[in-house]
C-alpha cells in the first residue's frame, strides 16, 4: 500500500498542525496532492485504466474545491500551501 497510516500521520503533523487535526484544509490538500501524484504515475504505465483516470479527475476536482475555499477564507494560508506543495497556480 502506497499510503500507510504512518504516512498519513506525517502529513497531518506537517500540514495540519497535529496528527489529530485530520480535517484541516492544508492537510486534505496535501493528501490529495500525494494521491494525485501516485495515480498520475500509475496512469503513465497503464494508460487504458479508465477507472483510475476517472478517480484522478475526481481527486483533482476535490483538491481544486479545497484550494478555492482556502483562498476565499485566508489568502496567506492558501499562498503558503501552494508554495509548499509546488502547485502551479
Amino acid at each position: 500500500m502506497y499510503l500507510t497510516a504512518e504516512k498519513k500521520i506525517e502529513f497531518f503533523k506537517k500540514f495540519g498542525g497535529s496528527e489529530t487535526n485530520t480535517g484541516s484544509s492544508e492537510a486534505q490538500i496535501a493528501m490529495f496532492t500525494f494521491r494525485i501524484a501516485h495515480l498520475t504515475e500509475h496512469l503513465k504505465s497503464n494508460r487504458k485504466d479508465y477507472a483510475t483516470q476517472r478517480a484522478l479527475i475526481a481527486l483533482v476536482g476535490k483538491r481544486r474545491n479545497h484550494l478555492d475555499y482556502l483562498k476565499k477564507k485566508d489568502i496567506n494560508r492558501y499562498r503558503a500551501i501552494v508554495k509548499e506543495l509546488g502547485l502551479r497556480r
